[in-house]
């Protein structure tokens, strides 16, 4: 049985994840087996809020150059952004960072 921290990689640190933060959307890496229940399950474990509604993207890996061989690919990997409730607190993680 996976646990929350199995199913949560990391949280995703980017311009546009930031500037949802006033509306309180999150965006995580999550393991690619995981579904929309399970993620949201495991966010309101970790972090102790509400969470209204999830929406996952699989981000395909990039192309890039291998120096004398031909292209390889970066890893492929799973995408969550979440949306808190307006009565929910804020995730400490991100506090700060904006």
């Amino acid at each position: 049985m996976k646990t929350a921290y199995d199913i949560i990689l990391r949280p995703i640190i980017t311009e546009q994840s930031m500037e949802d933060l006033d509306i309180k959307k999150y965006a995580f890496a999550v393991a690619k087996d995981a579904n929309k229940i399970e993620i949201k399950k495991a966010i309101e474990e970790i972090f102790d809020v509400k969470v209204i509604k999830v929406t996952t993207e699989n981000v395909d890996g990039k192309m890039k150059r291998t120096g004398a061989y031909p292209m390889g690919r970066t890893a492929s990997w799973k995408k969550a952004v979440v949306k808190l409730s307006a009565d929910s607190k804020n995730i400490e993680l991100f506090e700060g960072m904006a």
